[in-house]
């Protein structure tokens, strides 16, 4: 195998990263891959030759990290909504997003009750995300936790893990069990600090207090 071919290899790696990233929900995952993507196409650019290939790819390259540095540094504004199991936003929002919900949570189904804690994530007062509990005792038993395409960056499950302590607190509530869902949310979980007990995943609400936090 020739030189020449390892630079075209180089070439289908950054076409193939680039037409992954433009399939990512997440904006995040969409920089990071579509960065890399243009990287390849910026150092395959120079070994050609091809200027114009390489210039136009550094430019992406530029913009990526700016809207990536820009992500990583804004400043955004969470808070918790408490509403009603029979919340007629909360029964248009679960249907809006019946398909994804059902992605993560197979075994989920949408019949809220009063006796179900239901929470909305505001995200710069955007619902980013939706939390559905059942207190028994000290424990909650999560039957849904979800939050929409283009938040997923983690941050509206760290502000609801690990800075809303004393809005659970207030509530009785101590420790959350959850099912594992499918594998990419079973990964958010161990991201979000549960652990395997058994055959559910727990975590303990740690003593905070704070409900609202510019993060």
């Amino acid at each position: 195998m020739g030189t020449q071919f390892w630079f075209e290899m180089m070439g289908y790696a950054g076409s193939i990263l680039v037409a992954i990233s433009l399939m990512m929900k997440s904006l995040w995952r969409l920089r990071i891959i579509n960065l890399i993507g243009a990287s390849f196409f910026t150092v395959y650019g120079l070994l050609i030759g091809a200027a114009p290939v390489a210039g136009l790819n550094t430019l992406i390259v530029g913009i990526d990290i700016y809207y990536l540095w820009q992500m990583t540094t804004q400043k955004d504004y969470f808070q918790l909504l408490e509403v009603s199991h029979d919340s007629r936003y909360l029964k248009n929002f679960a249907e809006f997003y019946r398909k994804e919900i059902a992605e993560f949570f197979p075994s989920y189904l949408f019949k809220p009750k009063e006796d179900q804690l239901v929470v909305f994530v505001l995200r710069n007062m955007v619902p980013a995300g939706v939390l559905i509990v059942r207190p028994r005792g000290e424990e909650a038993d999560i039957f849904l936790d979800f939050v929409i395409p283009g938040y997923r960056d983690f941050r509206a499950g760290k502000f609801l893990f690990d800075e809303s302590a004393d809005f659970f607190h207030r509530r009785g509530i101590r420790r959350f069990v959850s099912d594992a869902g499918n594998a990419r949310h079973e990964s958010y979980l161990k991201r979000m600090g549960f652990r395997l007990n058994g055959t559910h995943y727990t975590r303990d609400v740690l003593p905070q207090v704070l409900q609202d936090k510019k993060l």
